[in-house]
């Protein structure tokens, strides 16, 4: 009944230490994407190698990847999917999770409230970006987490600069330009859901002036009640990304709320000091559960 702990490196951080105390009872043993060598075969589809040895099959994974989910890592998750192993969350929930493109398209074509949002093409044309989403104006890179790769121009001349410096790159960056919701600067929810239900939300405050709430940039959270209308956008968005477990990130938008982003793999340490809910249980039940299915 051996479960893997699916993250980049061995170094286990505070969550990863939280999920093990929880699972004790449980084989569940850290594996990285590194450590597993994949052989692809007609004749033995089940082979596969970990730090060089031939191993059973876990009975799931569960992958806490994330936004820095490679290429190594996805083709570990795929395999195992193609083994019929079940991996929570799954290789394409992660993958659309990332793309902050497509995770907007996904949503917006489902109804779901988001930003106005556009691929930045090269050389920036300021008089569309002025018409269609306007100033201040937020730019992101299309995968990133932790508020990392995110940008606020307040006019047209910051991001004329923003745009010449980005597109002077060896390698320009892929980015997206996004409206800037001013309901609450500095403020965002967090959702924490996990299978079908919303576990709880934190509202998340910037302390230093900046545009960015997240916890590990310094900002503080409080816990926030859940209402229907917030459940409801959380859920939907889980669904249309097909995610089992997620942190998924609301504006506040006048009376109501639009998806900022959503995170296939969202820590939980300041989201526990700041509601009490311990989510490591939470997260150790969904796995008894899908082992049980």
């Amino acid at each position: 009944m051996m479960i893997w702990y699916f993250r980049k490196d061995h170094e286990l951080d505070w969550e990863a230490e939280q999920f093990l105390a929880a699972a004790q009872g449980l084989d569940v043993q850290v594996v990285c994407p590194s450590e597993v060598d994949i052989i692809v075969t007609r004749s033995d589809r089940r082979s596969i190698r970990l730090n060089n040895d031939l191993v059973q099959l876990p009975k799931l994974v569960f992958a806490r990847t994330g936004s820095g989910t490679g290429y190594q890592a996805l083709s570990v998750l795929r395999h195992m999917e193609q083994l019929e192993v079940p991996v929570v969350n799954s290789s394409q929930s992660i993958e659309t999770a990332k793309d902050k493109l497509h995770s907007t398209q996904l949503l917006a074509s489902a109804g779901v409230p988001t930003p106005r949002t556009m691929l930045a093409r090269f050389p920036v044309k300021v008089d569309v970006i002025k018409r269609q989403i306007g100033f201040p104006c937020v730019i992101k890179v299309l995968s990133g987490s932790y508020g990392k790769g995110i940008h606020l121009c307040s006019d047209e001349k910051a991001l004329e600069e923003l745009m010449e410096f980005v597109s002077s790159l060896n390698s320009p960056l892929n980015i997206i330009i996004q409206e800037y919701i001013d309901t609450a600067p500095g403020q965002d929810l967090r959702v924490f859901c996990v299978g079908d239900r919303v576990i709880g939300a934190m509202k998340r405050s910037s302390t230093d002036g900046d545009f960015r709430a997240n916890i590990t940039r310094g900002g503080v959270g409080e816990s926030f009640e859940v209402t229907p209308e917030i459940e409801e956008i959380a859920l939907n968005t889980m669904r249309c990304l097909g995610l089992t477990v997620g942190g998924i990130d609301l504006l506040f938008d006048k009376q109501s709320y639009k998806v900022c982003e959503a995170n296939s793999a969202p820590g939980w340490v300041g989201f526990q000091e700041a509601t009490g809910i311990n989510v490591a249980d939470h997260l150790v039940d969904l796995v008894k559960q899908s082992i049980r299915v």
